[in-house]
C-alpha cells in the first residue's frame, strides 16, 4: 500500500521540524558537528527576512522532507535558483516524495524565469547522484567548491 503524503510551502511553526531533517541530513553526509544554525535563526530567514524559501513533505502530519532554496546571480547568466538543501528521511523514500520535492523547485525556479538552477551533491552519494541523472541533471566534476568561514 502507497503512502499518502502531502508537500506545501513552509509556513511558521515547521522551522523546528526542518530543523531536526537539516540535523539528520548532516548526519547521513558525517559532519553532524558542521551545524551551527538554529530554529529560531530558520524562522527569521524564512519568514521574516525571506531570504529563503522551503517546501516541506507531510505523512500523516508529519514533517519526512524538505527542500530549501533561494535566488542566487550569475554576472554571466543573471538571476539563478540555488537549492540549498533537499532531503527526505530515509523510511520515506521511494514514495515519490524526493522527485515531487525536486519538481516543485523545478517549476519556482521556471516560474521565475531564472538562467539556471544549481544545488551541490557529495561525490560518494550515488543515490542522490542516480536521482539527479534520472532528472536529466548536469553534474558538473570541473568546478572546485571555495569557502571561507567566519
Amino acid at each position: 500500500m502507497k503512502e499518502e503524503f502531502n508537500i506545501r510551502k513552509a509556513t511558521k511553526g515547521d522551522e523546528k521540524e526542518i530543523m531536526m531533517l537539516i540535523k539528520e541530513l548532516a548526519l547521513f553526509e558525517k559532519a553532524p558537528n558542521e551545524v551551527v544554525n538554529t530554529a529560531e535563526q530558520l524562522k527569521i530567514d524564512l519568514f521574516e527576512d525571506q531570504i529563503c524559501d522551503a517546501f516541506v513533505a507531510e505523512v500523516e502530519d508529519k514533517v519526512v522532507g524538505f527542500a530549501l532554496y533561494y535566488t542566487s546571480y550569475s554576472t554571466w547568466k543573471g538571476r539563478c535558483l540555488y537549492l540549498e538543501d533537499f532531503y527526505v528521511l530515509p523510511e520515506y523514500r521511494k514514495l515519490g516524495i524526493g522527485s515531487k520535492l525536486f519538481d516543485l523547485v523545478v517549476d519556482i525556479a521556471k516560474n521565475r524565469n531564472v538562467k539556471r538552477m544549481e544545488w551541490q551533491v557529495l561525490d560518494w552519494n550515488e543515490n542522490a547522484i542516480n536521482f539527479y541523472k534520472k532528472k536529466n541533471a548536469i553534474l558538473d566534476d570541473e568546478w572546485l567548491n571555495g569557502r571561507i568561514f567566519f
